[in-house]
């Protein structure tokens, strides 16, 4: 089989269906990081185009996802950092968080991690996937389920004598349980049906139901993700033409049109963060020194690159092309230091985004490109998503992730001692934090092979 036959018409056609049926994922990935909700879009072109020219894939689509954003949140322990500090200081936190990923992704590359990485513990990927499927969804629905999302989630359960017990302990005791706090404040919402916002609830509820059933219904002209951008739109027009009571994305800051970078006459509207601005944002203070910081930095990486090579796996050897895993760990070092560099999470390989990529006839990595210029020079326009409810963005996580969760077949499937490494690897990154629960789950693997009865063998 091999590389399709390079076709621009195709790329260009692919690229601007991606770029559309993306822009309510990247906006509603950034409320998963805890930053403002613009930022998705503003930030996402250049790592993009970047992460593009140096992957030797035609089909892979890169950029923020649900994972790298729980995983960033979660290792900066970023909503008490922003509560403390301020947006503007967390998103410099962020970004110098993943100029060090980068670092860390090219340490990798050049130590041969991208052979050793084949060989992840498929139980311990199981359960690192359904844990972190998990976070997302605690962190997506409370803007599906309140008004004033996770702020009203955390003022009810500190307003509750039990919850605000347990979360007084876990924070007194057990300081890196995040997730079980997480967990915590939203059984308590779930319970107390009767604090929901009947409006967001109701918004949240129908573009759920659009996004999962929709692909059912609608024409099979239309490309995929076409349900999203209907449900998005209906809810935005919702929004502005009634006394919307939820939490919607909010006010735009206008870009300068003369700022950012020329690239072939054309000026696109990109921001960079200061160097010294980044080398003075305390990341390594958040876990305990540099050491700890580089050794978090290293395994964030290397979960990251388990979900490029899941994607290559399954893309290119479907269509026998051989592809090189220290390249492809050095373009994700490069997407993720151009996400630094422009104020952004981690980026990594999306499977969604790839997938669609793929299913629109995508030829060559000049879709890509194509999707990142077209979001580069949309952004003076994003004042049109100000009034999209948060319930809405909501939706879209939510429908990604919900079967997984319910349904986890990877685990289910697991006996013995599988069961218990990849259940125990899921508890744990539920309850602490992806970075922690990865590590332990690989700690708990190698320990059970190395304690399991050696088989004699037979004369």
């Amino acid at each position: 089989m091999g590389k399709p036959d390079f076709n621009p018409v195709r790329d260009i056609i692919a690229g601007l269906i991606m770029a559309c049926t993306s822009v309510p994922q990247l906006i509603a990935y950034a409320e998963t990081v805890g930053y403002a909700s613009y930022r998705g879009l503003a930030t996402a072109g250049p790592s993009l185009m970047a992460y593009a020219i140096a992957t030797g894939s035609p089909w892979l689509n890169a950029g923020v996802t649900s994972v790298t954003a729980l995983m960033a949140k979660s290792d900066l322990n970023g909503e008490a950092y922003m509560a403390d500090h301020g947006e503007e200081a967390y998103v410099k936190l962020v970004a110098a968080y993943s100029i060090y990923i980068a670092i860390a992704s090219a340490i990798l590359a050049l130590v041969g991690f991208g052979q050793l990485a084949q060989k992840c513990p498929s139980r311990v990927a199981a359960g690192f996937k359904w844990g972190c499927a998990l976070g997302v969804l605690v962190s997506a629905l409370p803007n599906g389920l309140l008004a004033a999302g996770s702020s009203e989630m955390k003022a009810n359960a500190k307003a509750a004598e039990i919850p605000a017990a347990i979360i007084g302990f876990l924070k007194g005791n057990i300081p890196a349980a995040v997730g079980a706090v997480n967990l915590t404040n939203l059984t308590y919402t779930l319970i107390n049906p009767l604090s929901w916002g009947l409006v967001p609830f109701a918004v949240f509820l129908v573009c759920t139901a659009v996004v999962m059933e929709g692909p059912k219904y609608l024409p099979k002209a239309l490309p995929p993700g076409s349900e999203v951008i209907l449900a998005t739109a209906a809810a935005t027009l919702y929004s502005m033409n009634t006394d919307y009571p939820g939490g919607v994305v909010g006010e735009i800051p206008t870009m300068d049109p003369d700022a950012g970078v020329s690239l072939f006459g054309v000026q696109l509207p990109v921001d960079f963060v200061p160097v010294q601005e980044l080398m003075d944002a305390p990341v390594a203070e958040q876990f305990g020194g540099f050491p700890m910081m580089m050794i978090s930095a290293t395994l964030f990486s290397a979960v990251n690159f388990l979900s490029v090579m899941g994607i290559l796996t399954g893309f290119e050897t479907e269509n026998q092309i051989a592809w090189s895993a220290p390249r492809e760990l050095i373009a994700q070092g490069i997407g993720c230091a151009v996400s630094g560099f422009t104020g952004a999470a981690p980026v990594s390989g999306s499977m969604s985004r790839s997938l669609v990529s793929r299913m629109a006839g995508t030829t060559s990595k000049m879709a890509a490109l194509v999707t990142a210029t077209f979001w580069m020079l949309c952004l003076p326009y994003m004042n049109i998503m100000s009034p999209t409810p948060k319930a809405a963005l909501s939706s879209v996580i939510v429908s990604a992730v919900v079967k997984s969760v319910i349904f986890p077949k990877s685990l289910n499937k697991l006996k013995g001692a599988d069961f218990f490494v990849g259940w125990s690897t899921a508890i744990l990154t539920a309850t602490l934090n992806p970075t922690m629960g990865f590590g332990f789950g690989l700690i708990l693997s190698i320990s059970v092979d190395f304690l399991a009865p050696k088989k004699e063998k037979k004369l």
